[in-house]
């Protein structure tokens, strides 16, 4: 499965809505901006329903984190897998870590403060629109390159 930034197929929407944390004086984190960036599974016929958030300094021009984010319930999981195992199950459900990816020193502070962003009703919908968009591309992409052949 390859993750593929949403801002490569919808810059302008991930332009305007791509969300922001601006930090002042806060004792964990460096003051400044930090983007939560979207990657979206570029795999036709998958549906995962996740997204990878890479968390991006501004200031210091890199990913200090990725984040994987699945919304749907533990249940959804389990049968996507065609799986029971709870430890894999816990890594697709939920924030948490993607395992694959570096991961800064501060990534587990902003894990927390990611954990309370995904706690805004708005957003996590804003993101589920995203991943609708971005498969529909990936579909039509996929049919395209298949009728090309």
């Amino acid at each position: 499965m390859m993750y593929v930034p949403f801002h490569k197929y919808f810059p302008e929407i991930a332009e305007n809505e791509t969300r922001c944390l601006t930090l002042f004086n806060d004792p964990k984190l460096p003051a400044g901006s930090y983007g939560l960036f979207e990657s979206y599974c570029s795999e036709p016929g998958c549906d995962c329903r996740r997204v990878f958030l890479s968390i991006t300094s501004v200031e210091m021009k890199q990913i200090l984190t990725v984040i994987a984010f699945g919304w749907e319930s533990e249940q959804f999981y389990a049968e996507w897998m065609g799986d029971n195992d709870l430890e894999s199950i816990k890594g697709l459900k939920g924030p948490c870590f993607n395992l694959s990816s570096p991961q800064s020193k501060l990534a587990p502070v902003l894990l927390e403060y990611v954990k309370n962003i995904l706690e805004d009703k708005q957003y996590v919908n804003r993101i589920k629109r995203h991943y609708r968009l971005f498969k529909k591309a990936i579909e039509s992409e996929s049919v395209e390159k298949n009728y090309q052949r």
